[in-house]
């Protein structure tokens, strides 16, 4: 019997986000952060860090995302708007809300999260790495504009 996806699509695992979790990209911003829910549930740190805008991924505390994983029980992750914007790069909001449980009981978390699409690729943009370039400079996503006209406003 093949499980159910923990993101909540009602979908079997290994054809919703396990998919995913093996190299196949995901196809839209939704896609991506139900997929990164999904690797968050089963302990999938290597795909959370891989699944994030390369120029953050060394910044990333991979010791932390590892021990929030695993001592959380992740009860439920609701979707509640996909919105991708037009535009080389393309970017997109996911407003989502994630359920766990942890030694401080039941938790939630009402995010609105960005996201940039760079060579047919999606990746999570994350608040709480900064971004090294000023507003002219190339933006470090890689998608050729400036960082002003290209991921800056998705920072803030």
């Amino acid at each position: 019997m093949n499980p159910a996806c923990p993101c909540g699509s009602a979908q079997p695992l290994a054809d919703c986000c396990a998919p995913y979790h093996n190299g196949n990209l995901p196809a839209s911003a939704e896609s991506l952060m139900r997929s990164r829910y999904s690797a968050y549930v089963l302990g999938l740190i290597d795909y959370l860090v891989s699944s994030t805008l390369p120029a953050q991924q060394a910044q990333l505390d991979r010791a932390a995302i590892g021990a929030w994983s695993s001592q959380s029980q992740w009860l439920g992750l609701e979707v509640q708007s996909h919105e991708q914007i037009a535009g080389q790069p393309a970017h997109a909001w996911v407003s989502f809300i994630a359920h766990w449980q942890d030694q401080g009981g039941k938790q939630s978390q009402h995010e609105r999260s960005a996201f940039v699409q760079v060579q047919q690729r999606w990746y999570f943009i994350d608040p709480s790495v900064p971004l090294k370039a000023s507003r002219n400079d190339p933006c470090p996503c890689g998608g050729g504009q400036k960082f002003k006209k290209c991921c800056a406003p998705y920072l803030s």
